[in-house]
């Protein structure tokens, strides 16, 4: 029987990091200050194989995950990802495999993800504007490469493909209408996700955060809205354009919560499972793994875990909670 946690919450979706390097350095994420020239990312052997994560990948399948989705860092710098991405293709139960990706490297590797049994691909995209995404990525990475990769990606068989935009005040919230344009006219799925404070290096501050009660004002003044539904188990409300222009979806992280409905364990680069976007400390799978115990005793592990998981950060957050340690985003992929 599938374990539910303490909060009767099951085990549904798994968050796979594949690397904990970035060819970004995007302030809300890996800023350059702290993930600088310097900075010491993981050695490869502290990394999990590909044998290794698509081991512990059918023992979450046995506890009920049948949902996927690779992450980061940036996923795509993982070497021989579509021969990953083959590997958990072939795992029975998984029904949603699915990638994250900010879209540099797109236009080099759709087709062989696509090939390797990638179901869906997701592109962060914050900015049509080149100038502000190079201030936004603190890269000098062209906006027409992800522009380009978006298009080889449809044209290798993903679509519609799903844009994140994460919004923040005075940054990039005079792109609303743009972006949504945009999507509209080339067949794209955008979702606006509100400014989370992910780790302790973003210096996120709530006066940052553009409501989504806010952009649906927006949207639906320039393009009438209707309610679709909530997605499953809660993550984004979504909303059909009434003039047939398709469909937008708002993530209300901070300001409506849904930890009540969160199914989701997090996985990093180095084997730690994270159980909360806003946890602290991780549990560490690769040593258990590397120490040759049984899949029965892992999945014993893994399931003793989840049933003990409380973690309900967005609900409670406050000035207290505000300011203690939490996982940086790029190492289990936001």
């Amino acid at each position: 029987m599938a374990p539910l946690d303490s909060l009767g919450r099951p085990l549904k979706a798994l968050r796979i990091s594949v690397t904990d390097r970035c060819n970004f350095r995007c302030t809300y994420c890996m800023p350059s200050e702290v993930f600088g020239p310097d900075y010491a990312f993981l050695p490869r052997e502290a990394i999990l194989s590909f044998e290794e994560i698509t081991r512990l990948v059918r023992i979450f399948v046995g506890l009920g995950v049948t949902k996927v989705r690779l992450t980061g860092g940036e996923p795509l710098l993982r070497r021989e990802l579509p021969n990953l991405v083959q590997m958990l293709a072939a795992v029975p139960g998984i029904e949603d495999l699915a990638l994250t990706t900010n879209g540099v490297l797109l236009s080099g590797l759709a087709p062989a993800l696509f090939t390797a049994g990638l179901k869906r691909l997701t592109v962060s995209l914050d900015t049509l504007r080149p100038e502000r995404l190079r201030a936004l990525s603190d890269t000098d990475l062209p906006l027409a490469t992800i522009l380009e990769g978006l298009e080889v990606a449809r044209a290798a068989g993903f679509g519609p493909l799903k844009l994140n935009c994460v919004l923040q005040r005075g940054v990039n919230d005079d792109e609303i209408l743009d972006l949504a344009a945009f999507a509209r006219e080339c067949g794209h799925t955008l979702r606006f996700i509100e400014f989370m404070d992910v780790g302790t290096t973003n210096g996120w501050q709530l006066d940052s955060v553009v409501r989504t009660t806010e952009v649906h004002r927006i949207l639906h003044a320039q393009w009438p809205l209707e309610l679709i539904t909530a997605d499953e188990r809660g993550v984004a409300r979504r909303w059909r354009y009434v003039d047939g222009g398709g469909e937008v979806g708002l993530i209300a992280s901070v300001t409506a919560p849904f930890c009540a409905d969160c199914d989701r364990a997090r996985l990093s680069a180095d084997g730690h499972l994270f159980t909360c976007l806003f946890a602290g400390e991780g549990l560490d799978l690769k040593a258990f793994l590397r120490a040759g115990h049984r899949d029965a005793d892992l999945a014993a592990l893994l399931a003793s875990h989840w049933t003990r998981r409380a973690d309900r950060y967005s609900e409670l957050r406050s000035a207290d909670t505000i300011g203690l340690p939490r996982v940086e985003m790029s190492r289990i992929g936001g």
